[in-house]
């Protein structure tokens, strides 16, 4: 008796061994579960955009955790009534399955469990009694790696739902425009049947078979008293969905942050902002399109704490002009943004301070001779005038003061590379001053935000991940505090664009530090500021490098900086009323009889929002004091209606406008406003 209980011991062992060995030999293929899509989620968890797997397979990874629990129990009851206690293969499944198939001479039903599903979807094999048995042993092999949840989960991201759509995330953003964390019972009842003939049941295509499938669905789960005959009625009855694309905003962000994920990455979490990022597409593709000539606008919006860029815009859409580049990324000259880091160094070595005198004059450098950008000379300015005007003189000599391999050396420290142009050598130029090297937005955007952090150089973070690292971080310095404080004071006294307000005059408005640059050639027009801890920079040009006649920082990028300004410092709530609660300042005294007419609204300096523009737009109406009164804009005429009298103006975009009100006597009264959207 004991001998046979040892040899059967033996045997049992030699059997678990030789299992052991060939499991361990012939593992089941797990690439696919391993592949999935990356996807791309805004700061708060928004899609952003994702990428296809091979073939161009959409697999998005199932999260059990984020997808409707009742779903998940109907597909349970529905595919598989025992998976929960079965080792991967259904005993009584397979005997019924056999039973039925001698009695009938053929296979009546059948005996797949979700394991044996799972398998086959990882390795697909022609359906064959062979191909059966070995998803059986796949099946045991499966339950032996991972939990019955796991099981699950790989299921719902392999499954096929028609089309290159895989998994049930896929399905359900494509079909109901929706993640799958609370599906209808037709949604529940459609995904539960598109596997098993997701080409014979695509709704979008083969409508009469998804219909007839999801109708054969809801009367099993009422057989399993999954769900009433009045609700299976009711859902029987909705409207098949039809199939839309996956969003894609910050298309090229939002791209490159997938094509790099890590291997087995499912999901990437951004520093990007959703409603910020739709708000500043659409503000690009405006800029694009009232340039015109093939122009384009790359934004990039960076809040300092943290480096956390909130914003990337790098074309002003697709089918624009060179719409595929990214143009946060490519290198071009940067005008005269680099200035206030060469006047930052001065202050920082003593060289010079902020109301120190410099020629601006006709001076030769050696081989080179810059001139101003209006050819004109100013004789003695300030460091802080010569920086608030942009004079190209006095830049110079400060670099020469600086050194010019001394300025690429502090830059590069800081993790900003300049690219040179292939007929320059060996020693950085003076002509740095002036944009003669190729920088990128970003690297742009990472020394304004050195500027506006005291002086210390971080580089951008793409991730929540690398946000909190970078608070962390003590970064480089790039310079002092006190020099960078200083130039960020001077920045703040540069001239608005025309038409803006200063922000001194605007309620609740931050300062904004800004410097424009314009490249040799009109080839690139830049702005680059720093306004309520954000760092805004805007490039708009030719994406080919043409040139665009005339066309300056000031005038095509810095009014889309304000813009961009006003979407970061404006409170999300309703905008505050246009009427001020204090008399406005043509009503602050009663003016007597002779001194002209009085503008009312528009007020001077104000920034107004409109509902719409264009001639449909519901309008403005203006007011103003006196009699007989001719209202202008930008010097066009506007005509009073007919019946009330009233003078409506209906801006035709945004912008920066000039009213004019002018009575009878020729006396007139004027007002610089900008207009946005409301």
């Amino acid at each position: 008796m004991a001998r046979r209980l040892t040899l059967g011991l033996l045997a049992f062992m030699a059997a678990q061994t030789m299992v052991f060995a060939l499991d361990t030999a012939l593992p089941p293929d797990l690439a696919r579960a391993r592949s999935a899509s990356p996807v791309v989620l805004d700061r708060h968890g928004a899609w952003l955009r994702a990428l296809p797997v091979e073939n161009g397979r959409w697999r998005l990874r199932a999260d059990l955790d984020r997808t409707d629990p009742e779903f998940l129990r109907r597909v349970v009851a529905v595919e598989d009534a025992r998976f929960w206690i079965h080792p991967g293969v259904d005993p009584v499944a397979l005997a019924r399955a056999v039973g039925s198939a001698i009695v009938h001479g053929h296979a009546t039903s059948g005996a797949s469990t979700l394991t044996m599903q799972t398998a086959r979807l990882l390795e697909p094999r022609p359906r064959t009694v062979g191909s059966k048995l070995i998803e059986m042993l796949r099946a045991v092999q499966l339950e032996a790696r991972f939990s019955k949840r796991e099981i699950l989960a790989l299921y719902l991201t392999l499954a096929p739902y028609g089309g290159n759509l895989e998994g049930v995330r896929a399905a359900s953003l494509s079909y109901f425009g929706h993640e799958p964390e609370s599906l209808t019972d037709a949604e529940q009842a459609l995904l539960i049947a598109l596997p098993q003939s997701p080409e014979a049941r695509r709704p979008d295509r083969r409508p009469q078979g998804a219909r007839a499938a999801r109708q054969a669905v809801l009367a099993r789960l009422v057989h399993a008293h999954r769900l009433d005959a009045a609700s299976a009625a009711e859902a029987a009855a909705e409207t098949l969905p039809a199939r839309a694309a996956f969003p894609a905003r910050a298309w090229h962000a939002a791209g490159e942050l997938a094509a790099n994920a890590p291997d087995g990455t499912a999901t990437v979490v951004s520093t990007l902002d959703a409603p910020l990022q739709a708000r500043l597409e659409d503000l690009a593709a405006a800029s694009a399109r009232a340039e015109g000539g093939g122009t384009a606008t790359a934004i990039l919006v960076v809040e300092i704490d943290g480096r956390a860029v909130r914003g990337a815009v790098g074309s002003s859409g697709l089918q624009g002009q060179g719409g595929w580049i990214d143009m946060t990324r490519v290198r071009r000259s940067p005008g005269s943004t680099l200035k206030p880091f060469i006047y930052a160094f001065a202050f920082e070595e003593g060289i010079a301070a902020p109301d120190t005198e410099i020629d601006d004059a006709p001076r030769r450098f050696a081989d080179y001779q810059p001139e101003n950008f209006d050819r004109t000379f100013h004789g003695k300015v300030t460091a802080r005038e010569a920086l608030t005007q942009s004079l190209n003189v006095p830049a110079v000599a400060t670099l020469a003061g600086v050194g010019p391999e001394a300025f690429e050396a502090r830059l590069t420290g800081a993790g900003v590379i300049l690219e040179r142009p292939k007929a320059q050598t060996r020693a950085a130029g003076l002509a740095l001053a002036l944009g003669g090297v190729g920088v990128s937005l970003r690297d742009l955007s990472v020394l304004y935000a050195a500027l506006g952090d005291g002086g210390v150089a971080k580089p951008l973070a793409w991730t929540e991940a690398e946000a909190a690292q970078r608070r962390r971080s003590a970064g480089r310095r790039l310079v002092r505090t006190e020099a960078a404080a200083q130039v960020m004071d001077i920045l703040r006294e540069t001239p608005p664009p025309a038409g803006a307000s200063p922000a001194a005059l605007v309620r609740d408005r931050p300062a904004m530090a800004f410097k424009t640059g314009t490249s040799y050639g009109f080839r690139d027009a830049l702005s680059a500021g720093v306004v309520g801890g954000y760092v805004v920079v805007v490039w708009t040009g030719r994406p080919d490098g043409g040139a665009r006649g005339g066309v300056t920082g000031r005038d095509a990028a810095l009014p889309v900086l304000f813009d961009v300004a006003d979407l970061l410092t404006t409170s999300s709530a309703a905008p505050r009323p246009i009427a001020p609660k204090a008399a406005p300042p043509a009503l602050q005294r009663l003016r007597p009889d002779g001194d002209g007419p009085s503008l009312i609204f528009p007020p001077d300096g104000a920034t107004v929002q409109v509902e719409g523009f264009g001639p449909a737009a519901r309008g403005l109406s203006l007011a103003a004091g006196g009699e007989a009164l001719n209202w202008y804009v930008n010097g066009a005429p506007l005509a009073s209606e007919p019946v009330s009298g009233r003078v409506i103006w209906k801006p035709a975009t945004p912008g920066f406008y000039r009213v004019t009100v002018v009575d009878a006597a020729g006396r007139r009264a004027q007002a610089r406003v900008r207009v946005t959207a409301g």
